[in-house]
C-alpha cells in the first residue's frame, strides 16, 4: 500500500477484473439460452406483462429497479442482441483488451455490462432472484473503477472489495450461527451433500464419507466465515507497517476462503456463487512491489474517492444488519444493487422431496402408461449421476427445488405444466429429454417422491445413484381441455 494507490495489487487487480468479466460472460450467455422460454414474450411469467404494469402508475414505476426496458421497448430480439453484445464486451475485458487503454475504457466497459445485465435481472422476477444476481452487479460495479495498466488501483476500491468479500462470507456465516440447530450442533452438512438444491458429481461421495468428517466440515466453514474475513483487511496495516506481514496475512486468509469454496465447487453446483466468491478472495492477495511507487491522476482519484465515499454512505443498513438479531439474507437495500446483504442456507433440508413431472399419450389417465420428462440439473432418472454444471445457472431447476418447500404451486409452475401439454418447443428446450420428442401428450402429472443417494452397497447392486420412494400424486392428469374448461 501507499497511500491513494495500492501498488501490490496490480495482480489482484487483473483477477478481479479478467474474473468478474468471464462471470457476466456465464451469466449473459444463461440469460440468452433460458431468458425466452421463462420470462420473454411468451414465457413462464412474461416481462412485457411486468413492464405494462410498471407504467400503469407512478408507484408501480418506482417499484421495478432500474431497466434499459423501461424506455426501450422490450421485444425478444432486442433480449438477445443485449446478451450478445453483453457477451461480446465481457469477453474483451475478459481478454483484458479494454485495460491496454485509458482508465475511462475499462470504466465504461464494465458500467456497460453492469447495467445491461441489472437490466435483465429488474425484470427477472423469481428466476432471477438469487443472491449471486446481486453479487454479480454489485462486483461489476466496483470492477468499474480498478482502472487500467497506466496505473495502479486505487486503495479505496481495493477495500471496497474486502468490504464486499466480508460481507458476503461474515453475513453468510452469522445467517447459519442465527439460523438451524443443526449449524450450532454440526450436523448440517450430515444432509445438505443429499439435499442441496443442485448436486454434482461428487456429492454423493460427500454424502457418504464419515459423521466425524461432516462435523469437521461445520467447523472450518464457521472458521471460514466467521474468522478468517476478518484478516482480509489485513494489508491495511501496510500504510504504518512493512508490506510483507500485512500482505501475508491477507494472502493466507484468501487462501482458507479459495479453498473452502473450492471444495463447495467439488461438492455441488450453486452457479457462479463460489467462482465470484474465489475471484473476490483474491483482492486480499497483494504482492509486494518493492520500492516501486505509483501515483494515480486527480480526475481518476477524484472518481475514485466519490465511488468509496458512495459506498460508505450507502455500507450503514449492511452494516447493521449484519449485527441484527433478525438479519435479512440476500437484500439489497437501494435500487442499484449495491452495498448488498448476503448470506444462504441459514437452515438445511433433512430430507430431498422432488416433483416428477410425467406425461402420457394414452387417452384413459387411470391406465396409462407415464413417462418422466427429464431435467438437465435436478435429480430425476435414479441412474443417472448429478452433472456438473456451475458456473452455469439452471434457473428452471433450481426453482423446481424450491416448489416443495412452499405452501403452494406457484403460477410459473401451472404455465409450465400448460406449455408440456401444448410440446412448446422453447419450453422443451430447457429439459434434457423430452419422452414424446415434440408430440403433445394427452396428460400430465405431477408425483412427489422422496430421493435419497444410494449407499455403497445399493449402488453395487443396482447400480443406482438415487433411492426414491412415491409420495403422492400432487397433480391429478391435467389435459388441455381441463385446462380451457377451468
Amino acid at each position: 500500500m501507499d497511500g491513494f494507490a495500492a501498488v501490490d495489487f496490480a495482480f489482484a487487480r487483473e483477477v478481479l477484473q479478467r474474473g468478474i468479466a468471464a462471470l457476466y460472460l456465464v451469466a449473459f450467455l444463461s440469460t440468452l439460452n433460458q431468458f425466452r422460454a421463462l420470462l420473454g414474450e411468451h414465457g413462464l411469467l412474461p416481462a412485457p406483462e411486468l413492464l405494462a404494469w410498471a407504467r400503469s402508475s407512478d408507484r408501480a414505476a418506482r417499484a421495478l429497479r432500474p431497466t434499459l426496458f423501461r424506455w426501450i421497448r422490450y421485444t425478444d430480439r432486442r433480449l438477445v442482441a443485449l446478451c450478445i453484445g453483453g457477451m461480446a464486451v465481457s469477453a474483451l475485458i475478459a481478454a483484458g483488451l479494454p485495460q491496454l487503454g485509458p482508465p475511462w475504457l475499462p470504466m465504461l466497459c464494465f458500467l456497460a455490462i453492469w447495467f445491461g445485465y441489472m437490466s435483465i435481472v429488474s425484470i427477472g422476477q423469481t428466476f432471477y432472484g438469487f443472491g449471486w444476481e446481486m453479487l454479480l452487479l454489485e462486483s461489476g460495479f466496483l470492477a468499474a473503477f480498478l482502472g487500467s495498466h497506466d496505473q495502479p488501483p486505487a486503495t479505496a476500491i481495493i477495500v471496497l472489495f474486502w468490504w464486499l468479500l466480508f460481507r458476503l462470507e461474515f453475513g453468510a456465516g452469522m445467517i447459519k450461527i442465527r439460523g438451524g440447530r443443526e449449524w450450532r450442533d454440526l450436523t448440517a452438512l450430515t444432509y445438505h451433500h443429499e439435499t442441496q438444491p443442485m448436486p454434482g458429481p461428487l456429492s454423493r461421495q460427500a454424502h457418504l464419507l464419515p459423521r466425524w468428517f461432516h462435523r469437521l466440515e461445520v467447523v472450518g466453514n464457521h472458521i471460514a466465515q466467521l474468522a478468517v474475513p476478518w484478516l482480509a483487511f489485513a494489508p491495511l496495516l501496510g500504510l504504518w507497517l512493512p508490506d510483507a506481514i500485512p500482505l501475508l496475512i491477507g494472502a493466507c486468509a484468501a487462501a482458507v476462503i479459495i479453498a473452502t469454496q473450492l471444495w463447495l465447487v467439488l461438492t455441488g453446483n450453486f452457479a457462479w456463487l463460489n467462482a465470484a466468491t474465489i475471484v473476490l478472495a483474491f483482492s486480499a492477495v497483494g504482492i509486494p512491489a518493492g520500492d516501486e511507487r505509483g501515483e494515480l491522476p486527480l480526475p481518476w482519484l477524484v472518481v475514485t474517492s466519490a465511488v468509496a465515499v458512495l459506498c460508505v454512505v450507502l455500507s450503514g443498513q449492511p452494516l447493521r444488519n449484519l449485527f441484527a438479531h433478525r438479519q435479512l439474507m440476500n437484500a439489497s437495500f437501494n435500487r442499484w444493487n449495491l452495498a448488498n446483504a448476503y448470506g444462504a442456507f441459514g437452515t438445511v433440508t433433512k430430507e430431498r422431496i422432488e416433483f416428477v413431472v410425467e406425461g402420457t399419450l394414452d387417452a384413459n389417465p387411470g391406465h396409462a402408461q407415464w413417462h418422466e420428462y427429464g431435467f438437465r440439473g435436478k435429480p430425476g432418472d435414479v441412474r443417472r449421476r448429478p452433472p456438473q454444471v456451475a458456473p452455469y445457472h439452471l434457473r428452471l431447476d433450481w426453482l423446481m427445488w424450491f416448489l416443495p418447500l412452499g405452501h403452494r404451486i406457484d403460477d410459473w409452475f401451472l404455465v409450465f405444466l400448460v406449455r408440456l401439454l401444448e410440446a412448446d418447443r422453447p419450453t422443451l428446450r430447457l429439459l434434457a429429454r423430452d419422452p414424446f420428442r415434440g408430440q403433445p401428450p394427452r396428460f400430465v402429472r405431477v408425483v412427489t417422491y422422496r430421493y435419497r443417494f444410494a449407499s455403497r452397497a445399493e449402488k453395487r447392486e443396482s447400480g443406482d445413484v438415487w433411492v426414491r420412494d412415491r409420495r403422492r400424486t400432487l397433480v391429478q392428469p391435467l389435459s388441455l381441455h381441463d385446462v380451457r374448461e377451468a
